[in-house]
């Protein structure tokens, strides 16, 4: 419900105001602003000063404080506990992505390692190495097959002597 000071324009309440009195109207400003509603009305703030006041301490909020605080730990636990398993399995499927990138990695570069051993090993390469070193092929006489039975075992014999036993 509104009040009479905004249910009523100010202008009117004026206007019939003047009528009543038999005032005649003056012509009004029409530059003017209307006045704002409840602009008669002026509020002040009184200052209370508490300071001589002594709050009295209550036995049973300390106990209130306690059960809330172990109501809230409780319910911290809970949510941790449920949050927990969630969490762990990303960090450990974070772990898992990185340790594959880090096996392709290896396989690459593996592979890489293969294919320049390949090259270091080719026969024409070890041929072009021999030649520049200027080393050449053995004669058939300086060949000498350690397989075969005539040579009784006399180049190569790898025996120790045993100890005498004590």
């Amino acid at each position: 419900m509104a009040t009479l000071a905004t249910f009523f324009k100010r202008s009117d309440a004026i206007g019939v105001q003047a009528e009543r009195a038999g005032i005649a109207r003056a012509e009004s400003d029409p530059f003017r602003l209307r006045p704002l509603p409840n602009g008669d009305i002026y509020l002040y703030c009184k200052r209370i000063d508490n300071s001589r006041l002594v709050r009295q301490a209550d036995p049973a909020s300390g106990a209130k404080c306690w059960s809330a605080v172990g109501a809230a730990s409780i319910v911290f636990l809970i949510g941790a506990s449920i949050i927990a398993p969630i969490v762990g399995s990303v960090l450990q499927g974070y772990q898992l992505e990185s340790l594959r990138q880090e096996r392709q990695s290896l396989v690459d570069k593996k592979r890489e390692l293969d294919v320049r051993e390949a090259a270091l090993l080719s026969p024409e390469r070890l041929n072009d190495l021999a030649r520049a070193q200027n080393l050449t092929s053995p004669a058939p006489n300086q060949i000498i097959h350690l397989d075969n039975p005539s040579i009784d075992g006399a180049f190569a014999k790898n025996e120790v002597p045993a100890a005498p036993v004590r």
